[in-house]
Order: structure tokens, then sequence, then C-alpha cells
């Protein structure tokens, strides 16, 4: 066959098998990424040998690297790099050189390469370079790159992959003296500087005119061909001058990230960095031998678990070292254990040295790979490991910062709002709250934010909002209504679920990032949950349908219509089947159970509104499953209790022990005529400091003590020696003119009630 077309079918053959692999794996709800590993090993040499030669295919897959880096830099822009600046030089610096230290003097201590010393420091090499592709995208697929961990992680990869041209750079002096590598890396030093400092000189002067010119022209095509062309040629450029075109990519990405036409380039290039990337990936598995790895499974097994652990333990205390939360540097320690991909181009560099035998390179490309595979299920198992974690009071206070680290001088006590985040959305809501003169409280764990909020004036709790004290000291209790404008859905949930723990009538008014999270956020207990881009699109409708001459009054009525129904009107349309899917995986990080109706249950027949689980044990119903294996996902307020319903229930074990005692009949269930009503102890309340025998409000007035609430905390069936304390909230059940009769009682009486 002519090597032309040659390379024509090795080509169609790699793309049709990672498409194949990719497809595959995302029906077994399993990362994409490990269907193109497998796809490639598969036809590969190693394999069923339909691709002969992997040079050709390797070549090509070079451009997925440079797109991959090159994305990442347009994404991950200077003013980004600089929220992290301090993990990302000094902590992704101290993990490079701690990982190369702790290598070579495991080699010296087991007497692994005796003659060459410098061969540990190839090994940490490789070994300290993490997988930017593969946590990248397992934090885009999970809406996390914003978050705590994200940044910490995407600020540590960024100075590896900058490393990463050093490091082929010093390579090749590895089997010289010592003096010969000094000189080495100070030569390697010099030329990034002159790179870093022409980079610099050509992101202001030159490229920005480059690309309005391109953008003049008004043609895509050339367009995406000017900035593909300046993609490459700078890498080019970097592998001329004797550092790698992996670094030239993401440099050049830089550039171009702070040009008005980032966003616009990002776009035309994406489609393209997905193929070529696919590509890659798909090429290391052919380089994997499946034969060596099963011969050498337990000894490939074994350096893998030596990987995950060691590189857990430098990364792990290093982020915790720069006063990050315990429960972040935890999530970046597994997220960056893996060996990443680039260690492949430092392998292949120095197998062609000679400073690797084959035996050693294919042992490597066997571990690299294990833990690219492994590390999308690590990062799924997380939220479940800190769930079971948090489960146990004596963990919870290391795993969350369960105190808030400041406080302003000036919060106010009662009648405000509080917002959680102080992004772009939540910057804007304060601005327009502090204009009606309304006071606000935000929370945030970025220093950076704070420093902002402290310089405004605006009070502020500088801690995790998922915390309970955090909220607590936020005055969650007292506060007329809160917003919720996180970047990530799991903490979304979870400061939504806590935050109505400590307050269940709060009017509390959510974010969605992703049209999925609707229906779980109104079911978790938000009064509005709102999804930008829905709400760009209505106020778009509005005025374009005020302009051609329709009835405003009409109008909003339509765009009220639609909000009220949960954006089901813009929302795709999806199967029983998809819906379950999608709810299985919103509520995955959240502690849920299948709870079965006992016969007797006094809730049957009674409609979800009038039994009010959430409100009355704090446990969120999120579907129903009938005898006749008919599910109920999302049930509202109309839908009724039939004897055998399955439950599908998230909460707090307290709430889930409460649930199950209300459902059996344990505790009390307002009958006719009765009502249910949580009250709050303040400071001036009567009952302060009484027990329940003091009160003793079943003689007096027939009036229940069902539980108490207490820091976020149930205590079922208080017993007759349990005392009141402040910002205690006291769950009474009885007939509603003797709960009226007992209002003076107490300081605050929570206004929404549950009557029957």
């Amino acid at each position: 066959m002519q090597e032309d077309f040659r390379l024509i079918v090795d080509l169609v053959s790699v793309l049709a098998v990672a498409t194949c692999g990719g497809l595959l794996a995302s029906l077994l709800q399993q990362p994409v990424l490990l269907g193109y590993l497998i796809g490639g090993m598969i036809v590969g040499p190693t394999g069923l040998g339909v691709i002969k030669e992997v040079i050709q295919v390797e070549t090509l897959a070079q451009f997925g690297v440079a797109f991959l880096l090159f994305a990442l830099g347009v994404e991950f822009s200077f003013a980004e790099l600089k929220k992290v600046k301090g993990i990302a030089l000094g902590g992704g610096g101290l993990q490079i050189a701690l990982t190369i230290g702790v290598t070579v003097l495991v080699c010296g201590l087991t007497g692994a390469w005796e003659e060459l010393p410098a061969k540990g420091v190839f090994l940490g090499s490789i070994l300290s370079l993490s997988s930017t592709a593969v946590v990248l995208k397992c934090l885009m697929e999970r809406n996390e790159t914003e978050t705590p961990h994200g940044q910490v992680m995407l600020g540590i990869l960024v100075v590896q992959d900058l490393a990463l041209g050093l490091m082929i750079a010093v390579l090749p002096a590895l089997n010289q003296p010592a003096e010969t590598i000094g000189i080495a890396v100070l030569t390697a030093l010099l030329r990034l500087a002159l790179f870093a400092g022409g980079a610099v000189v050509a992101g202001i002067w030159v490229i920005p005119r480059l690309l309005r010119l391109l953008a003049r022209t008004e043609s895509r095509e050339l367009f995406l061909l000017g900035v593909v062309t300046l993609c490459l040629g700078i890498a080019l450029l970097t592998e001329y001058l004797g550092l790698s075109i992996e670094m030239g990519a993401f440099v050049a990405g830089l550039m171009i990230s702070e040009v008005e036409y980032a966003d616009q380039t990002l776009t035309y290039v994406e489609p393209v960095r997905d193929i070529f990337a696919s590509l890659f990936f798909a090429a290391i598995g052919m380089l994997i031998d499946p034969v060596f790895l099963w011969n050498n499974l337990e000894l490939i097994l074994g350096l893998v678990a030596l990987v995950f652990v060691g590189k857990f333990l430098i990364i792990t205390p290093l982020v915790k070292l720069f006063r990050y939360p315990l429960k972040t540097a935890l999530i970046a320690g597994l997220g960056l254990a893996q060996i990443g991909e680039f260690s492949f181009v430092l392998a292949s560099e120095g197998q062609a040295l000679g400073l690797v035998s084959r035996r050693v390179y294919l042992l490597i490309l066997g571990t690299t790979a294990v833990t690219l595979i492994l590390t999308p299920f690590v990062l799924r198992l997380v939220p479940f490991l800190f769930n079971f974690a948090e489960s146990m009071p004596w963990l919870q206070p290391y795993l969350e910062e369960v105190y808030p680290r400041d406080v302003s001088a000036d919060l106010p006590s009662k009648g405000h709002v509080v917002v959680c985040g102080y992004g772009r959305v939540g910057k804007n809501l304060v601005k327009l709250l502090q204009q009606h003169d309304l006071p606000v409280v935000v929370i945030d764990q970025s220093e950076r934010r704070i420093q902002q909020l402290r310089e405004q004036g605006v009070p502020y709790v500088y801690g995790n909002c998922v915390s309970f004290h955090v909220l607590e000291t936020a005055g969650v209790n007292y506060a007329k209504g809160m917003a919720i404008a996180l970047p990530d859905a799991m903490s979304i949930r979870l400061c939504l679920k806590r935050s109505l723990e400590l307050c269940p009538e709060l009017d509390l008014v959510v974010r969605a990032t992703q049209d999925k999270d609707i229906e779980v956020l109104y079911q978790l207990g938000a009064r509005e949950v709102v999804q930008p881009e829905f709400e760009a699109s209505l106020e778009m409708a509005t005025h374009l349908l005020t302009g051609l001459g329709f009835l405003s009054m009409v109008v909003q009525r339509e765009v009220e219509q639609i909000r009220n129904n949960h954006y089901l009107a813009l929302r795709p349309e999806q199967t029983p089947l998809e819906v379950a899917h999608d709810l299985q995986q919103a509520t995955r990080d959240l502690n849920r159970r299948w709870y079965t109706l006992p016969n007797a249950s006094p809730l049957i027949g009674m409609s979800l509104g009038e039994a009010d689980i959430r409100y009355l044990t704090g446990a969120s119903l999120m579907a129903i499953r009938r005898a006749n294996e008919e599910e109920i996902d999302y049930p509202n307020a109309q839908t009724k209790l039939e004897a055998g319903d399955r439950l599908l229930v998230v909460g707090a074990s307290e709430e889930l022990a409460a649930l199950e005692e209300f459902a059996q009949g344990k505790v009390a269930v307002p009958e006719a005529n009765n009502a249910c009503q949580w009250v709050t102890v303040n400071a001036d309340s009567p009952a302060l400091g009484m027990t329940i025998i003091d009160l003793d409000l079943q003689q007096q007035s027939g009036v229940q003590i069902q539980s108490i609430r207490r820091d976020g905390k149930f205590i079922r069936h208080p017993d007759d020696n349990t005392d009141l304390r402040v910002g205690d909230q006291v769950l009474l059940c009885g007939r509603w003119p003797n709960l009226n009769q007992l209002q003076s009682l107490f300081a605050t009486v929570n206004k929404t009630t549950i009557s029957l």
C-alpha cells in the first residue's frame, strides 16, 4: 500500500475506534477518555495489529497535545493564574522539587540505578507531572473549574506544564558530569527568560493587531486558519529553541487570552482540539502492550499504588501549607496523584537517549496509563468518601472549614439578606440590594474577594458557605432572605440544604449552574431557582415581543408562567429514563437512601403538601417508586403517598432517622384542625434556660414539642430535662389556637405552618 494512503487508512482507523470506544464508555457511564485508550490498545501494534506503524499517528497526535494546551492557555488567562499564584508558583515548584528529591532518595536507598544516580532525576521528573487533560476534563464535566480545589489543581498543573520545557532541555545532560547538568539548566532558564520576554512583547503589540486584522475580514475560516498557524508557529519556535511544542502552544494561548477575541478563538478552536485530543489519547493506547501489562500486572499495580500514595502524601500537605482548607487539600492531592500524559513525551525522550531500557520504558507507560484510567473514577468517588467521613462527628472539624476565618465588625443581627458567593453575579446582586438600603452579609472563602468587601465596607463572613457555623455567624437564622450564587453544583446543594436545616422557612433563591439541577434545587427547598441562560432568553423575548406590538401585560404573564413551570418550556424534552439518570447523578453527592413506607404508616393517603416531610423532618423527598414499579421523579405537592411506596430521600443521618420515626407514627403527625410550627428561641425569650418539664406545654396547652434543631442537628424526642438555648428551633404541634397563645413565650415565631 502506498505510504500516503496508508496514513489515511491509519488515521481513519484510529478516529473510528476512538469514536466506538468513547461511545461504549459513555453508554456505560464511564469517562470517554477510557474508551479512547482502550480503542488505541485494540488497534495498535500490540493489539490486533490493524496499525503497525505508530510513528505517523504519534506525529498527528502531537497536534492534539498542542491544541489541548493552547485551549487551556486561552481559558486559563494571566488573570486566572494570578488568583492562585501562591500555590501555583510556590506549591507547584515545591511539588516538582519534592517529587524528584524523594524519587532520587528512594532510588539511592533501594540501590536502583547505582551506576547512574541522575536517572533518579529523570524518573522523578516523569512522576512529578500530572495530567492536565484528564483533570481539566473531569473538572469541566463536574462544573468545578471555578471551585477552590479546581483553581488549585489548575494552578499547579500550569506550572508543571511550564516545567516540561526545562525538563526536556536538561534530559540530554543527565548522563553527563554534574557541571554539564548545571550548564544545561542555566541555558534552559536563559532560553525560557528570552522566550517569555518575547512572548510578553508579542502579546502586547503584535498578537492583538493580528487578530483584529483577521477579524476584520469577517471570514470564519480565515480567522481559524490564522489562529491555528499562530498556535503551531509559536509551538515550533519553542521546539527550535530547545524547549517543547507543548509549552509553546500553552504560551500562545496565554498571549491570546488577554485579547478581546479570546472567546471567539476558543469557540473556533475547540472542535479541532477535541478531534486531535481523541487522536492523542488513542495514540497513547497504541503504545500500551496489553500482554506486557498482563504479565507484569502485580508489579504495575504495585507501582500505581506507590505513585498514588506518594504523590498524594506530597501534594496534600503542600496545599494545606498554603492555608487552604483540608478538604481542598485532600481533593487536590487525590486529583493530581496520577502521572500525566506529558510523561509519555519525557519517557520517549529518555528511551531515545538511553536513560532507560525497553522494559523500564514499558513499565512507565503501563503505570502511567493505569493512573490516567483510574483518575476519573477516583474523582467520582471523592464526594462519596467525604459524605461517609462527614457522617462521623469526630472527623467533621477536620474535613471542612467549620469556623469562619474572619468576620467584619458591623454584621447586622437580623432582617438582612445573606449572599453566598461574591463573583460576578454576587457583586451585582449586592449592589442592587444596597441601592434599596437593604442590609447585606456576604459569605465567601476567597481572600481576594474578602479584601474587596473590606475596602467597599460590605459586611462579610470569611469562610465556607456549606459550614453550619459559618452560616450561623452570617445570621441565616434571622435573615429575611438568602441568595446562593456559588460556582459549583455540589456546594450549591450543600449550602441550600444546610441553610434550610438552620431556618426551614427561609426565603431562598438559587442560581442553577446546569439545567438538570433546577428540579433538584426546588425539591431541596429553594423558593426560586434562576437559570442565567434561560433568563437571558426570556428577557430578550420580552423586549422583542413588546416591541412588535404584543401587550406588555400578556407577555409578562407568559414569561411568569414559564418561570413558575421551572423553565420546562425551554428545557429539552427528556424521557423518564433520562430524568431518572439526571436525578441519580445530581443526588450522588448527597446522603441518600431508598426508604420503604410502612404499610400502617399514618402518611399513607396524605399528599406531600399535607405531609410536608422536608419541613417537619429536614429530609427531602426526591422520587417515589410505586409498588407497580412506576417511578415518579421530583413529585409535586399534590402527589399522594400510597402503601408500598419506596421513597428516595436525601438528608443527614439525623434527618433520615427523623423521617423514619415520622413515617412509622412514632412522633406526632398533625391531625384535623392541628398545625405544626417552628419557633426560634431568642436571647430575650422567657423560655430561655427552661427545661421541657418546666414549660409543661403538653399538660397546659395540649401542645407537643416534637423535636429541636440545634447547630443544624435534630434532637428527636427531647426528654423532659432538655433545656432551651439561644438559637434553638423548636417544632411545636397542636391545635392552632393553642399555638397562637404560646407566641408570647418565644421571642420569634416562624410564620410558616402546616395545617391539616
